[in-house]
């Protein structure tokens, strides 16, 4: 089964490669980074429960006072495209760590609390109805060129940021009126109506705050406020990154951190076993498995609409039919999409939030259910539909047995299948995303635990800028817009259930399971922080 992230991200999905790049179609580029691990049987996989899996740090909490560290070796999931928050997302996958420690965030996703809390800000507050939002910012913090972070350069970065329409800037643009400097350390936000979880947006590529000096495009040099600097960037190879003397929050224990590009999870995880990484991500259910099984420090981000395919609903498109969207769900097995990827173990589910997350709802998936897989098929062949599709995905060799797994599932109900497996995720992201021609594609949505609703603005609202063709309506775009405060969970979750009601009864994707990412880190490492978008904060990171 192809693996799948994001900040991103949204994105293709590809076994071993999973969520390398974001959605937007200014990630395109960032796939070219990436190679595939050679496939293994599903008999030989290893998976990890996602039941026993739980947001958040698992770390030892007496390791001690840090000491001084010559470098952290960490294995990067993908080399970013760019060090710049307006082109690259904001995520684990796609450069969001290594942009973090260059950068760091207005805010932060705190792992303990699970809410966003000050980081280069000192606070933040709304007013009583949450439209209008006053920032306040450390003092006396500069950039690594040693300009002053002030208001000015927040409200200019922000703005930077939408006017080269970064990864979130629509949804900046829909929200935010106007962000404007009323003092030296004080900005003022006013927004279009009431967000109580504005923050979150503050703790990604829009509080990554950027120099002036750090300029655009072939020019650009990553210059920010945060605990390191670009030292160099070797292509393909790794990435260093130098502390930064005059920290707000001191200089860190760490003098170097080297971000080593090996693409491939599993060479990742026996990297990390054999003390030749000191930390390192994987988000395939079977190399969890296996980092899990290493001991020392996680932090675990449940990702919700991993492992699923879209359906284009748009005019000229068997999806157009909701028949047809619903008979696609019927004839599909979770499970045996899950299995035939990860072994027994692994679990599949077509509810959109699992057991282990904070969003799960009462309501369950769509039902596997061969019979009225038909009976809908039937309906729409009646009205004329002839009953072909074409499903997308890699030809990389697990992605191509995936494929051929949908295949026989869908063929068995009736449809005639034809596969179209290209050999990159370049041209699967263009098809998908640029182009629209396809009629099912394989790829991942990555909802997260900490706030939902961006992503889930972003592929499911009509307004939103990643859907791709899936079918939205005015009744989603409504319920999206309830989740604008993930820290009322009753309520929230309440949103969800209906949520699910709308997506089991519309379909707009085909949903198999979600996964988890998991950052791990050797027993020797501490004073990790995790932040949002499965990134990690090493400002206080050090080695025993």
């Amino acid at each position: 089964m192809s693996t799948r992230h994001p900040g991103a991200a949204l994105l293709p999905r590809s076994n071993g490669a999973r969520r390398l790049i974001a959605a937007a179609a200014t990630t395109l580029l960032a796939f070219t980074t990436v190679s595939c691990s050679e496939a293994k049987s599903s008999a030989e996989k290893e998976a990890a429960d996602t039941s026993v899996l739980r947001e958040g740090i698992t770390a030892d909490k007496d390791a001690g006072a840090p000491t001084e560290t010559a470098k952290l070796r960490f294995g990067s999931y993908a080399e970013p495209r760019s060090l710049d928050p307006a082109v690259s997302i904001a995520a684990a996958t796609t450069g969001g760590t290594e942009m973090l420690n260059i950068y760091d965030s207005l805010m932060r996703y705190d792992t303990t609390s699970q809410a966003f809390v000050p980081q280069l800000a000192e606070n933040l507050e709304p007013n009583a109805t949450a439209d209008v939002w006053t920032l306040t910012l450390r003092p006396n913090v500069t950039f690594t060129n040693g300009d002053t972070l002030d208001a000015a350069a927040v409200v200019a970065s922000i703005d930077r940021y939408v006017t080269l329409q970064g990864p979130e800037s629509a949804l900046w643009k829909r929200h935010v009126k106007a962000a404007k400097a009323t003092g030296d350390l004080t900005v003022e936000f006013t927004l279009a109506y009431p967000w109580p979880g504005f923050a979150s947006i503050l703790s990604t590529g829009p509080g990554m705050i950027v120099a002036e000096a750090a300029k655009s495009g072939e020019e650009f040099v990553p210059i920010g406020a945060g605990p390191f600097q670009l030292k160099t960037w070797k292509p393909q190879e790794r990435l260093l990154l130098t502390r930064n003397p005059d920290y707000w929050d001191g200089a860190p224990p760490i003098a170097e951190l080297d971000f080593a590009f090996v693409n491939d999870q599993g060479a990742r995880v026996d990297s990390l076993r054999a003390g030749d990484l000191d930390a390192t991500m994987v988000i395939d259910p079977d190399q969890a498995a296996a980092i899990l099984k290493l001991g020392g420090g996680h932090y675990i981000n449940i990702t919700a609409a991993n492992n699923v395919a879209l359906i284009n609903a748009r005019e000229g498109h068997p999806g157009a039919d909701v028949r047809v969207r619903q008979a696609l769900q019927a004839a599909t097995d979770p499970q045996f999409m899950m299995t035939k990827a990860y072994g027994p173990a692994a679990i599949g589910s077509s509810e959109l939030f699992p057991d282990a997350t904070r969003w799960t709802s009462e309501v369950d998936g769509p039902a596997f259910d061969m019979a009225h897989a038909k009976k809908l098929l039937g309906e729409a062949m009646a009205d004329g539909y002839d009953g072909r599709i074409t499903y997308l995905e890699s030809s990389e060799p697990s992605s191509r047995d995936s494929a051929l797994a949908v295949k026989a599932q869908l063929e068995a109900v009736g449809f005639t299948v034809k596969l179209d497996l290209v050999d990159n995720v370049v041209t699967q992201f263009t098809k998908v995303a640029i182009d629209g021609d396809y009629d099912v594609a394989a790829w991942g949505l990555v909802y997260r635990e900490s706030d939902p609703y961006p992503k889930m603005f972003a592929t499911l609202h009509s307004e939103g800028n990643q859907s791709y063709g899936m079918h939205t309506s005015p009744e989603m775009d409504a319920l999206i817009e309830q989740l604008l405060d993930p820290a009322d969970v009753d309520a929230t979750r309440g949103v969800m259930a209906r949520i699910q009601e709308q997506l089991n009864a519309q379909v707009p994707f085909l949903n198999w399971g979600a996964y988890a990412d998991v950052n791990a880190w050797a027993a020797n490492v501490h004073g990790v922080a995790g932040a949002s978008n499965s990134m990690l904060l090493l400002s206080n990171a050090w080695i025993k």
